[in-house]
C-alpha cells in the first residue's frame, strides 16, 4: 500500500482479479468486501464492480458480526460461504466459513487454518484464482463461451 498527500491508503487492486468478481455476481453469487480499511475508494473500486454498497463492510476490526450480517441478509449459511483473508483479524470468520482461502503472502497464522492457499499473492490474482477455480467447478465459468448467436 502507498500513503496518498491526505493520508488515505491506496491499495493496488488487479484487473483479472475485478473481473473475476463481476462474473461471480453476474452469475448470481452476493459478494462481500469486508475489511479494516476505510477508504472511500474501497467503495467506489467494488461497487463499479457491481458489489452492493451495502455488501461493502469498511473498518471491520471484528470481521465474524459482518460475516453473519451478510451471511443473514442472503439466508446463507456461514458453512457456505468463502472467506479470504490474509491477517489476524480474517482467522476468526476463516474458522466460521465453509472454505477458508488466502493469498501466498499471508500471514503464517492464517495459512495455518486456510483450507486452501492461492499461488498467488493478494492483490495480484489470487481472487481471480479462487473464483475462477469455484465457478469452473459449478460449470458457471462462461467467459471462453461466445454467445449463441441469432
Amino acid at each position: 500500500m502507498q500513503v496518498s498527500d491526505n493520508g488515505d491508503l491506496l491499495r493496488t487492486y488487479n484487473a483479472k482479479d475485478g473481473l473475476a468478481i463481476r462474473e461471480a455476481i453476474e452469475a448470481g453469487y452476493p459478494i462481500a468486501i469486508i475489511t479494516g480499511g476505510g477508504s472511500e475508494t474501497i467503495i467506489r473500486r467494488f461497487t463499479t464492480l457491481g458489489v452492493k454498497d451495502t455488501d461493502i463492510y469498511l473498518r471491520s476490526r471484528l470481521k465474524t458480526p459482518d460475516l453473519s450480517d451478510f451471511c443473514h441478509k442472503y439466508g446463507l449459511h456461514p458453512a457456505e460461504v468463502i472467506f479470504v483473508g490474509d491477517d489476524l483479524p480474517d482467522i476468526a470468520p476463516m474458522q466460521h466459513c465453509g472454505l477458508s482461502c488466502c493469498p501466498a503472502d499471508a500471514v503464517a497464522e492464517v495459512q495455518a487454518i486456510a483450507t486452501y492457499i492461492s499461488p498467488h499473492n493478494g492483490g495480484c490474482g489470487c481472487v481471480r484464482d479462487i473464483i475462477e477455480q469455484t465457478l469452473k467447478i459449478q460449470q458457471k465459468w462462461n467467459l471462453a463461451t461466445p454467445p449463441a448467436s441469432t
